[in-house]
This record gives structure tokens, sequence and C-alpha cells, in this order.
């Protein structure tokens, strides 16, 4: 296994990590906007934490798309 195998397959077991962030985070911002105006004040921390997972997730996405 070359050194690029070895990185491609660490990035994608990175990618599983990354995406089941991205799905919680998602189905966090999901149930905040059913309660509301319950925890209203939530809606940025939240917003906020689900748009760095999915940008942590494209970029690795994107990164894994590089290397092959």
């Amino acid at each position: 296994m070359n050194q690029t195998t070895t990185e491609a397959e660490t990035l994608k077991a990175e990618l599983k990590k990354l995406n089941a962030r991205a799905t919680q985070s998602k189905m966090d911002l999901h149930d905040l906007s059913e309660d509301l105006p319950t925890n209203w004040e939530r809606i940025l921390e939240v917003a906020q934490m689900a748009h760095d997972a999915h940008a942590a997730l494209m970029q690795a996405r994107k990164r894994l798309s590089e290397m092959t």
C-alpha cells in the first residue's frame, strides 16, 4: 500500500465521522426549528454548528476527490 492509498483510506474514515457529525447537526437544527419559539436564543449557535459541520464535510470530500 502506498502513501496515497493510506491517506485516502484515512480520509474516508474521517469522512464517515464528518458525515455523521453533519447529519446530527442537521437534525439538531431541524429539531430546534420545530420547537420555535422555544430556545430561539440558540438559533445562531445551532446554525453555526451545522454550517461548520457541513463545511468540513465538503472540504474533506473535495480533498478526497483531488486524491483520486
